[in-house]
């Protein structure tokens, strides 16, 4: 019975760690991707350029918070526990910055193209709303 429980512990492990590799090679991945992308419109003056990179960067940074979430599972001393959270409280205080940066950057644009946000809001709510009144009448019937 112990051999079983020490092969499926060391079967758990190997796949953990894989996933591990999995997510955070995904996670540089995805920012080797964006940062071409973003190279080649700053090459060609793409207003948008920050926003892009901010994105790619917060994606990137998620995959890389989710590897750090599956270390925690086979982290076996308290010191690893303290370093892994301390990880994955300065990825997610980095994503909650770049997150602001792009909302920031998303009122900034709107302003530049003369969009009203607050006014694009409500255009949304009513449509949602009229579509919800358009329904009833189909569901009582």
């Amino acid at each position: 019975m112990a051999a079983i429980l020490s092969n499926s512990q060391a079967i758990f492990h190997y796949i953990v760690e894989w996933g591990i590799l999995i997510l955070e090679s995904f996670g540089v991945l995805v920012l080797l991707v964006t940062a071409i992308i973003s190279i080649r419109k700053w090459i060609k003056r793409a207003p948008d350029v920050r926003t892009t990179l901010s994105e790619g960067i917060l994606l990137a940074l998620a995959f890389k918070m989710g590897g750090e979430v599956l270390r925690t599972v086979i982290a076996t001393e308290t010191a690893e526990l303290v370093s892994i959270f301390a990880i994955i409280l300065l990825r997610g205080l980095v994503a909650a910055l770049i997150y602001w940066e792009i909302t920031k950057e998303a009122k900034i644009e709107a302003l530049y193209r003369g969009i009203d946000l607050s006014e694009k809001a409500n255009r949304f709510r009513k449509g949602k709303e009229k579509a919800a009144r358009e329904q009833e009448p189909a569901e009582q019937v």
